[in-house]
């Protein structure tokens, strides 16, 4: 699961990100209102953790308007610790409130009770033809036939086949999966997809993963 941070703080962002990506999230961070509303607004996330004093736009002005197009769980993490601000950011469409000082371990349990509540967004299991994935597992059979894939392999499976039938960018790929953009002159999208073909596509008659020149790669079944 992908999750958001919206946090201004330089030390304390980068402790939610590595926490964060410890625990076995996707992770992006955005240091200022108006990154952090543009990322929410161009990607999908499972969830944003949200800070309120922001420079650029700040939180009130950016779950107003992400309210008006998503229904994502937000959960404001913030110093606003007054009993008004509490309730202006519920009133707002926050799913959660927590504020610092916080423990990092009321937070993650505090993310996976919004992400509970949200799996109607985000399936568990995912079936494309005989390619099966379990993701809670980090399970990848074909024909019954376990495969074994790396993280990033399989991170990379699970958002072609969360995309089915959707062509993906070189750079949307690399954002997504290497949690960064890359130059487009670079191969390491290329070469991942190359390794995993050879374990989810070659030993099998039907193929999955293809090429779309000049774009990037759709996973979908042919005729």
């Amino acid at each position: 699961m992908r999750i958001l941070v919206v946090e201004d703080d330089t030390g304390t962002g980068n402790y939610l990100k590595k926490g964060l990506t410890e625990a076995g999230y996707g992770v992006d961070l955005a240091c200022d209102g108006t990154d952090g509303l543009f990322r929410a607004l161009e990607y999908s996330y499972d969830a944003i953790v949200l800070d309120v004093m922001l420079p650029g736009l700040d939180g009130w002005q950016i779950i107003d308007v992400l309210r008006k197009k998503s229904d994502v769980p937000i959960l404001f993490l913030t110093a606003r610790d007054e009993v008004q601000d509490r309730i202006h950011g519920l009133e707002l469409g926050a799913d959660d409130y927590l504020v610092k000082p916080f423990s990092f371990t009321e937070l993650v349990l505090r993310l996976r009770t919004l992400l509970r509540r949200g799996t109607v967004r985000e399936s568990d299991r995912y079936t494309l033809a005989d390619l099966h994935i379990d993701v809670l597992r980090r399970k990848v059979t074909r024909q019954d036939c376990v495969i074994p894939l790396t993280n990033k392999e399989f991170m990379l499976l699970h958002l072609l086949v969360r995309r089915e039938g959707e062509v993906l960018s070189r750079t949307m790929i690399a954002s997504q999966v290497w949690d960064m953009n890359f130059d487009s002159d670079t191969n390491v999208v290329d070469v991942a997809i190359k390794r995993l073909r050879a374990k989810i596509d070659r030993p099998f008659d039907i193929k999955l993963i293809h090429t779309v020149r000049g774009i990037g790669y759709v996973c979908e079944v042919r005729p």
